[in-house]
């Protein structure tokens, strides 16, 4: 196959490259004269750019790749997780966000210093960058895999390991110096861009099928394999493997707990929020954001289907439909990169290519301005402070950005070890990259339970609970099971199920500890405050 970028790609990247830097250059001139300024823009960020920004961070290389890839071989079913998605946002607004605004925090897991101390805070802390960077680390690699193909011709490690710098250095470049300020702007930049380009698919593949829009309704209605509808939206079925977590049944719980985690305990989202000027702005923001990631998953799920019907229905296709290959150089890809590879035309590939890049870009400048603020505010500050108490703000602002390279460097590092790690196992990198978060947001949610909702819990079960928060999903891996058991290998629990057990056992485990009689819990306080 002949993929090479020809000079109209080199045009749309180039032009797209400008475009950035100059918005870049322009968010930089602004000085950041203390770490609240560097990591909460001074809580002064408009609503607007804020819910588009935790929009952007909720998306990714992976959504971009792996959305069109559920439409086609699925049905409407994951859009239905919005169901979960906006059950979550609705109790962040109403528990965690007023919570974080009273007590001022920098990062979300300051809440638990004033309950359980500073121990807590670190260990929460630690949790969080482990699982990020795991997850981001691999969403990091899908992201390189897809530029390697385009811009490199090839998936060889050379290539690979290229565009995995390329894109952790593009991603300092416009971040380190402005801080949070250029990562929310320019993440609204990149979500326009990759929207753009997932828009651009939609209508020219909807212009090379012949057929009317009857048809191609009928045609979803009625796949040709005798499967049921691909515009079921709700799927009622009570199925605990890892088929049935986009069932109604997963909505409503697994995804509920998921989102909670991801909207109001992960620094990676969470911290956006805490830009705005009030509570009620950033819950306004949470709850636009959620509503606005509706219709563009239903525009990633569409190209899907609409490569279903280009693909798999010759009966509408005038010419008859093209063959549809699965690997690339002796790698897997999805459908829609194997469309991107073979169908696309000049400078529509280049926008494509594009859009991928600004969906990595826009996830990794996320975690690497959140990861630095862990590191920061919750390991670094509290150390110097203890040993140099009159150390200037500036020098965290140093540190922030110090950090920001230190997080880029492990990302970096672990998408390349998820390059050779799938060369070497059988385990497929999309499923861990979207629950690898389940392993640190069972503890999480766990201990936050229990600090919101009971007056139990002390630094000691805080620990014990994030490892067992850690260790009841990381006990259903089929290499785990395997290692227990041969005939354990096949009891398939789907991650949605794995993260309501965990968050069960990791409540239980933190309420076990009894807390100080000085301590007052946090539960009536944060419910009789209103957003």
């Amino acid at each position: 196959m002949d993929i090479k970028l020809t000079a109209l790609d080199w045009v749309v990247f180039g032009g797209y490259f400008l475009l950035l830097a100059a918005l870049g250059w322009v968010l930089s001139q602004r000085r950041q004269g203390n770490a609240s300024d560097f990591f909460l823009a001074g809580n002064q960020m408009p609503l607007w750019a804020v819910a588009i920004s935790v929009m952007a961070t909720s998306q990714s290389a992976a959504t971009f790749l792996g959305g069109p890839d559920q439409g086609f071989r699925g049905d409407l079913s994951y859009l239905a997780t919005n169901i979960g998605a906006l059950i979550a946002a609705l109790l962040v607004m109403a528990y965690l966000i007023p919570r974080y605004y009273q007590a001022r925090v920098t990062t979300v897991y300051g809440l638990l210093e004033q309950r359980f101390g500073a121990g807590a805070k670190r260990q929460a802390g630690s949790m969080y960058l482990f699982g990020r960077v795991f997850a981001s680390g691999a969403r990091l690699y899908m992201a390189a895999i897809a530029v390697a193909m385009v811009v490199f011709h090839n998936i060889e490690a050379s290539s690979v390991v290229m565009s995995i710098g390329l894109l952790a250095f593009g991603a300092l470049a416009y971040s380190v110096v402005g801080g949070i300020r250029s990562v929310i702007y320019t993440d609204a930049f990149q979500c326009a861009v990759y929207v753009v380009a997932a828009l651009a698919v939609l209508f020219y593949l909807w212009w090379l099928i012949p057929a009317d829009s009857g048809a191609v309704l009928q045609a979803l209605r009625q796949p040709v394999d005798g499967s049921g509808s691909k515009l079921q939206l709700l799927d009622f079925s009570l199925d605990f493997s890892s088929a049935g977590v986009f069932t109604f049944w997963s909505a409503i719980t697994g995804f509920v707990l998921l989102n909670i985690a991801a909207f109001g305990l992960d620094q990676d989202m969470t911290q956006r929020v805490l830009t705005c000027k009030t509570a009620r702005q950033g819950a306004g923001a949470m709850l636009l954001s959620v509503l606005m990631i509706i219709p563009v998953m239903l525009l990633f799920i569409a190209i899907g289907m609409l490569l279903y019907v280009f693909y798999q229905r010759p009966d509408l296709m005038l010419q008859g439909s093209s063959e549809l290959g699965t690997t690339f150089g002796g790698e897997t890809v999805t459908v829609f990169m194997y469309f991107v590879l073979n169908e696309m035309p000049a400078g529509l590939r280049g926008l494509v290519t594009v859009g991928v890049v600004a969906a990595a870009l826009s996830t990794m400048t996320s975690g690497l301005n959140s990861m630095a603020s862990v590191l920061v505010t919750d390991l670094y500050r509290p150390w110097r402070q203890r040993r140099q108490p009159a150390t200037s703000e500036l020098h965290f602002v140093r540190a922030g950005r110090v950090g920001m390279l230190l997080t880029a460097t492990a990302l970096s590092a672990m998408a390349v070890l998820c390059f050779y790690w799938q060369q070497f196992s059988d385990m497929p990198l999309l499923p861990f990259a979207l629950s690898v978060m389940v392993f640190s947001y069972s503890g999480l949610l766990g201990v936050y339970f229990t600090v919101l909702f009971t007056r139990r819990g002390n630094a000691s079960s805080v620990a014990a609970a994030l490892l067992c928060g850690f260790l009841v999903p990381l006990l259903f891996q089929p290499y785990v099971l395997q290692f227990v058991g041969p005939r354990l290998s096949q009891w398939d629990l789907g991650f949605t199920w794995q993260l309501c057990l965990g968050t069960l056992v990791a409540t239980c485990v933190c309420c076990l500890g009894r807390a100080p009689a000085q301590q007052p819990s946090l539960s009536s306080e944060v419910t009789g405050e209103s957003v």
